[in-house]
């Protein structure tokens, strides 16, 4: 019994990394959805290059607009995401990382977009899902992995420029 599990461990061990989505993939983004109460947070995730097209700090001047449109977009949550109208949500709070904390870029070359979107909604019953602009404000987003954890339950899917809408 003992070589059966061990068997099993090992062979987990060696495939999980395979099955694993990348941590950091071009053209993607990961978003983590959870309503608890009448809470509606979204974590999103993304590579820099996903929006801008490169992941070092901006040099020129083109690159520093585009950086700092890049970052108006990400503090607009109300112009991001749109839940079921009849849940009432209004934003919160949300917080979004700087790509380069204190001006520099990580020893690994990569550079991630992380923010938080914190949403109250006045009928969460009623939330079912949202759209989001993130496509249009971000041409090279070609796919969003979305986990969720709701009321009803969990769930994966994923969203594209054609299907920039999830639901549950």
């Amino acid at each position: 019994m003992k070589i059966v599990r061990a068997m099993v461990l090992s062979v987990l061990v060696i495939t999980l990394p395979a099955i694993a989505a990348p941590a950091h993939q071009h053209g993607s983004a990961k978003i983590d959805i959870s309503v608890e109460g009448n809470k509606f947070t979204i974590g999103l995730e993304m590579p820099l290059d996903s929006t801008i097209g490169s992941e070092r700090p901006a040099r020129t001047d083109k690159e520093k607009l585009a950086y700092a449109s890049m970052m108006a977009a990400l503090k607009n949550p109300a112009g991001l995401f749109t839940p079921t109208a009849a849940a009432n949500c209004r934003v919160e709070s949300f917080q979004v990382s700087d790509p380069f904390p204190g001006g520099k870029p990580k020893p690994d070359g990569h550079a991630d977009i992380d923010a938080e979107y914190l949403l109250i909604c006045a009928n969460p019953a009623a939330l079912k899902g949202f759209e989001t602009t993130l496509f249009k404000q971000f041409k090279r987003l070609q796919k969003i992995d979305v986990q969720r954890a709701t009321p009803s339950g969990q769930g994966k899917m994923t969203m594209t420029p054609g299907q920039a809408s999830a639901a549950w």
